[in-house]
């Protein structure tokens, strides 16, 4: 995994961190492995679409201005963000 990558995982994690404090949930460990949706992660569709709209005001960037772009996985949006 590149630098960029790790660090942009680091954010995501920090980020679903913060949103599941909000809603009451223990912190929880984010690798590239970690499946958002209908895994052992508490985190549902409105919970992705407000990681996705806070990693835009984060970096100032943008990975779905063309479209939705399909990804289950933490590692896999990272990517995502390191190729705008």
């Amino acid at each position: 995994m590149s630098e960029q990558n790790a660090a942009l995982l680091t954010l995501i994690g920090q980020e679903v961190n913060r949103i599941l404090a909000d809603k009451g949930e223990a912190p929880v460990a984010i690798s590239a492995d970690t499946v958002f949706l209908d895994g052992p992660l508490p985190f549902d569709s409105l919970d992705l679409a407000t990681l996705i709209v806070a990693l835009e005001g984060v970096t100032g960037k943008d990975p779905f201005r063309s479209g939705f772009r399909q990804f289950t996985k933490a590692g896999e949006l990272a990517a995502l963000y390191a190729d705008v």
